[in-house]
């Protein structure tokens, strides 16, 4: 009797992680559908799984706006050639470039900003065997017209209230 309730266990479980990685693929491949449509005009690097929750993406076409994470298993250099090569022929220009520790590269392309970040996400188990580390890409596009007012939290500044206020009574005397 016991060996009948621990192989049903037994199944149980695999049957349970078995679907919690199903329900992950799937997200992996609706989401991808999506941000292919999107921003398909950016690479993505084939290996990235996108992560769920910092991934936020608004607009549609080329008025995107957004953040996505992506979860890659190469290296900061390898990803870094990856853009490097894979940027070339879709019509994002190169505008400003960091590397060191994290990586930041800057690209523009019809009025809309590109920055990817590319972190370094050691687990140990690259560099115990050699290998390589993985990388956390965070890709963040804003489209032309997204910014309209230069310091729109001037509203949230208390001093300039105030002085406002006073210049405003100022001038009704």
């Amino acid at each position: 009797m016991l060996n009948i309730i621990n192989r049903y266990s037994l199944i149980a479980l695999v049957v349970f992680a078995s679907g919690c990685s199903l329900f992950n693929d799937a997200y992996q491949v609706e989401s991808r559908k999506i941000i292919d449509y999107l921003l398909a005009d950016m690479p993505l690097p084939p290996d990235a799984d996108i992560q769920k929750e910092p991934t936020v993406i608004l607009g549609t076409g080329t008025g995107i706006a957004g953040r996505i994470v992506l979860m890659s298993n190469r290296s900061p250099a390898s990803n870094l050639v990856f853009y490097g090569n894979s940027t070339q022929g879709s019509g994002w220009e190169l505008v400003s470039s960091t590397v060191a520790e994290e990586i930041i590269l800057v690209y523009t392309k019809e009025g809309r900003h590109a920055t990817i970040e590319i972190l370094r996400r050691s687990d140990g188990v690259g560099r115990l065997f050699g290998g390589e580390n993985d990388s956390q890409i965070t890709i963040s596009v804003v489209h032309p017209g997204a910014i309209q007012e230069q310091n729109p939290y001037l509203a949230l500044d208390e001093n300039r209230i105030e002085l406002e206020g006073t210049l405003a009574g100022r001038d009704s005397q």
